[in-house]
């Protein structure tokens, strides 16, 4: 059975994006537009990796996956962000679920080869 990936972004463009490219190499895949969404919808436990944006409306992705390691999901999150200089950020998304952070635009190499790191991931500590 194909990884099931999870992409969390608000902007479609980039959702409709990466959710073709996903099933271009047989991977299932899922979107939501919003952190709500996903935790509503999905089943965080199924998600095999989740491609998560950095900066949502409402519930931040850095949030959202505090959320989910706080639950006991341990779900390898690969982060992508539009504001790859934003040091903060990266430091507070980093955590031991942290498989990947992209700064857009990236390759969709980059982005297939993260998503086939963190399908292997395993966590610090």
């Amino acid at each position: 059975m194909a990884p099931l990936i999870a992409v969390v972004d608000d902007d479609p463009s980039v959702r409709e994006g990466i959710e073709s490219l996903m099933r271009s190499v047989g991977l299932k895949v899922r979107v939501f537009a919003s952190a709500e969404e996903f935790l509503e919808a999905a089943r965080p436990g199924e998600t095999d990796c989740l491609v998560l944006d950095v900066r949502l409306g409402g519930m931040s992705g850095v949030d959202l996956n505090r959320r989910l390691v706080a639950g006991d999901y341990r779900t390898p999150v690969v982060f992508i962000t539009a504001h790859g200089s934003d040091d903060l950020a990266r430091r507070e998304a980093a955590s031991d679920w942290t498989a990947a952070y992209l700064t857009k635009p990236f390759s969709e190499d980059e982005l297939l080869d993260a998503v086939n790191a963190a399908l292997k991931w395993e966590p610090r500590g």
